[in-house]
């Protein structure tokens, strides 16, 4: 298998460009169609079933307000794939640095907020929000 996608490859590279994935219609990118002035945080749903929402946020330099706390009525398990970003939980002391790759499960009605976002760059967050059910 490993070989027929080398054969693969090599087909490719002897072509002048790759295929241009912005001509279809089915390929979406979550890095793409950030506006330049985010003086709010982007709050996109991508997908929706009467079973889950996936959600993407765009943040640069934004927080929660002061003294607000997100008590949501459903799970969200939330992976930060650019920037950075600082979370804290009411029930926690500490804060929780995210990085890219970093990812977080909230239960419903776990009190939490953003303490801040990355102010030089985008933070794009990815979050999936659940009812509560079968959370391995």
């Amino acid at each position: 298998m490993a070989l027929d996608c080398l054969q693969e490859i090599k087909t490719y590279n002897t072509r002048t460009a790759w295929p241009n994935p912005a001509k279809s219609a089915l390929l979406k990118n979550l890095f793409a169609d950030i506006p330049k002035d985010l003086s709010d945080e982007l709050f996109e749903t991508l997908l929706q079933t009467s079973g889950f929402r996936i959600e993407r946020i765009v943040s640069r330099g934004h927080c929660s307000p002061i003294n607000f706390w997100y008590d949501q009525d459903d799970n969200e398990w939330l992976i930060l794939l650019k920037g950075s970003a600082v979370l804290r939980f009411e029930d926690q002391s500490k804060n929780i640095t995210m990085n890219p790759g970093d990812y977080v499960n909230i239960e419903k009605h776990r009190r939490h907020r953003v303490e801040l976002t990355d102010p030089n760059q985008e933070t794009v967050w990815l979050a999936v929000h659940y009812p509560t059910g079968n959370n391995k």
